[in-house]
């Protein structure tokens, strides 16, 4: 049993609450010390903690509020020891107040399910409660304190009110329903006369109306008479049937129709857009309907005017793109011409002293030409890849000097290449262009110096993250970063970063494509390309592509052929382009060479040749070739005849169709135009020795 002190015997048997009323300081409440509380008190609060039910006793002038264990759950958040009852449930004292007053002045209440709205948990709630008040008088029979049992209902209320409302909802219901019954026709004619909906009801076994309201005629033109007599699919749109007919088919299945749209023809000849809602009973369908033909024409006025902003849009980049293309092909077309004119007067003149200059730098002019458009063919990705298992870290490795040198002394150079890093399968040669691309953008970004880091990782990626990088897919990847603590790019330049000849620096020092080149190998490679920066605090270009994991084959960059010296060819080369100028020029320089040359400006030449006879020792051909077979589908051809015959692809385009981002097979390789003539001399030289 607990230890009761002396003079506190009333408290026995309070549990929790008797032992927070023993241990409340009671001195400064309207109370006073408990020791000295009047006997009225002591047994009313004593009855109070003994009950079972929720009861709380307010007492003294202020209405100092004393409850028992059961009644805690009533509060909530609240407390309500030793504080008045007004300041307890002032939320509710306009209704429990008049009723304190009542039983102050000696008059008992009781009321079922009252309903109040008190704060017990921090926000508003209704509530009902079931409770009495009942005066208790002290011994010279005034009353001095407030007796309250109550019980929350609210559950009780709410659950009778839910059962009240189906109840109602039932009866309402049979109500209905037995009024439609009784007067079925009456209501469905007033129904159809008032409706603005088109409504219908048709049969599955004959395919036809059997009645229609008037708003069908309304919208269609149609009496009911003529509606009833003709095949509903008479009255379908000639392209409609088919589908009509195919959801005619999900309609016998019993399977209902929601917004199902289809054109259904007007009396005058025209058609209406109707969007339909049809339900299946047996084989009778219930169906309601709404004109959308407006609805259809806004769509497609919108549709139209978007196509044409796209299209605006569009011819908006073309413009920008076909001014700064003309621009600098104009400046190196210039140069190129200008050499050749110089040249041919100093040819009349006899001065022939400066002309391998001259040549070599209309040659430079050229090469520029050719990296402008393999930047764009780059940035349109239609550029012809040579992608292989590429291991990236001695792809960067090997670009240190070059980067080191490019960069220039202020700049320090730093690498963080990740352990073990998986192998990916692109271009060597493209990704160490787009890589050397970032080092410049990254050094014209610091001109007083700075720090450029370049770093490799592998990265994993689940669904989540791969639908924020655009072009990936979810699993494995090899990220390379280029990072600067240059001046960054403002909001707007990095807006703009991949469009092609945008570009924030001097006039003659960029093209604008490095970006726009950069974006278009990742694209084509199947990968991603994501810029992030702030001005004044510098950038970081991530290039993410994915793992290649069928065989880890280590492969470096090409370094430039070298020229083979004159008369050291042997064999017989066939060489197909329908340019006579380009077949014209390479004939020459092999024959130059050494080789016997056989010439063909199509594919279906090519093959009466080879299959008269002709064995040549290598087969050198355009891709881009007329006649419906292009140069990929001549070599597959005579690869299929001729195994062994070795297959250099030349190509200044490469259409998606014939050149996929995926290795060739053995002994076919690729050379890109506008190519030197000493690359064609090594690639063939090469071929042919492998054979």
């Amino acid at each position: 049993m607990e230890a009761v002190k002396p003079g506190l015997g009333f408290l026995t048997g309070g549990g929790n609450m008797g032992a927070r009323i023993r241990a409340h300081d009671w001195s400064h409440s309207p109370l006073g010390p408990i020791d000295g509380w009047p006997g009225s008190l002591r047994s009313a609060l004593s009855l109070v903690l003994n009950s079972k039910f929720p009861c709380f006793l307010c007492w003294g002038p202020e209405f100092t509020s004393l409850h028992n264990d059961a009644y805690q759950p009533l509060l909530g958040e609240k407390c309500a020891l030793g504080r008045p009852l007004r300041e307890v449930w002032p939320e509710a004292w306009d209704t429990i107040g008049p009723i304190v007053a009542r039983a102050l002045a000696g008059e008992a209440s009781y009321f079922e399910d009252l309903p109040l709205i008190l704060e017990r948990h921090g926000y508003r709630e209704q509530t009902y409660y079931t409770f009495s008040y009942s005066p208790v008088r002290a011994d010279d029979g005034s009353v001095r304190g407030i007796l309250c049992t109550v019980i929350e209902t609210t559950a009780k209320v709410q659950a009778i009110a839910e059962l009240q409302e189906k109840e109602d909802a039932l009866r309402h219901l049979n109500e209905r329903l037995a009024h439609q019954a009784a007067a079925h026709a009456a209501d469905r004619d007033r129904l159809w006369r008032i409706s603005q909906d088109v409504m219908a009801a048709a049969s599955l076994a004959t395919g036809r109306f059997l009645t229609v309201n008037p708003a069908f005629s309304d919208t269609f033109g149609w009496s009911e008479h003529e509606a009833t007599n003709v095949p509903f699919m008479d009255l379908v749109h000639p392209d409609d049937k088919q589908d009509v007919a195919q959801h005619m088919q999900v309609l016998a299945g019993g399977t209902p129709l929601v917004r199902y749209e289809n054109r259904i023809m007007h009396k005058d000849g025209s058609h209406r857009w109707v969007s339909w809602t049809i339900v299946p009973e047996g084989e009778l369908l219930y169906g309601v309907a709404r004109d959308i033909t407006a609805e259809r024409q806004q769509r497609e006025a919108l549709r139209q005017a978007e196509d044409a902003l796209r299209q605006s849009q569009k011819m908006e980049a073309v413009g920008q793109l076909t001014g700064g293309l003309a621009h600098d092909f104009n400046n190196m077309l210039a140069g190129v011409a200008g050499h050749l004119e110089l040249m041919k007067l100093k040819l009349r003149l006899g001065h022939t002293a400066d002309l391998g200059e001259r040549i070599d730098t209309a040659l430079g002019a050229t090469q520029r030409a050719a990296a402008l458009t393999h930047r764009l063919l780059a940035f349109s990705r239609r550029q012809a890849l040579d992608p292989k298992p590429t291991d990236v870290n001695t792809l960067v490795a090997s670009m240190m000097d070059l980067v080191t040198h490019t960069a220039g002394p202020s700049i320090k150079l730093e690498t963080r290449l990740a352990a073990s890093l998986w192998t990916t399968f692109c271009d060597p040669n493209q990704l160490e262009s787009a890589l050397l691309n970032l080092a410049n953008n990254a050094r014209d970004a610091m001109p007083d110096g700075g720090l450029l880091l370049i770093e490799t990782s592998n990265v994993v990626l689940d669904e989540a993250a791969a639908a924020h990088h655009p072009g990936l897919r979810a699993g494995e990847h090899v990220a390379i970063s280029v990072s600067d603590n240059g001046s960054g790019m403002t909001p707007d330049v990095l807006a703009r970063a991949f469009d092609p000849f945008f570009t924030t620096k001097p006039l003659g020092r960029g093209t604008g494509l490095g970006l726009s080149m950069v974006y278009g190998f990742a694209t084509q490679s199947h990968g991603h390309v994501r810029i992030t920066s702030e001005a004044g605090l510098g950038t970081t270009v991530r290039l993410t592509l994915p793992r290649h994991v069928a065989g880890d084959q280590e492969t470096q960059p090409r370094h430039p052929d070298a020229a083979p010296d004159a008369g050291q060819g042997k064999g017989v080369v066939m060489v197909v382009d329908d340019e006579e100028n380009i077949r014209a020029v390479m004939a020459e320089v092999l024959g130059m060479h050494g080789y016997t040359v056989v010439l063909a400006a199509d594919a279906h030449a090519a093959l009466r040749q080879l299959h008269a006879g002709l064995a040549p020792d290598v087969l050198v051909t355009d891709i881009g070739l007329p006649g419906g077979m292009n140069g990929r589908q001549l070599a597959d051809i005579a690869r299929a005849h001729w195994p062994q015959l070795p297959v250099l692809l030349v190509t200044g385009y490469a259409e998606g169709t014939v050149m996929k981002n995926e290795p060739l097979p053995p002994q076919m390789e690729l050379l890109v135009k506008p190519f030197a003539m000493n690359a064609l001399l090594a690639r063939v030289r090469s071929l042919v020795a492998r054979r």
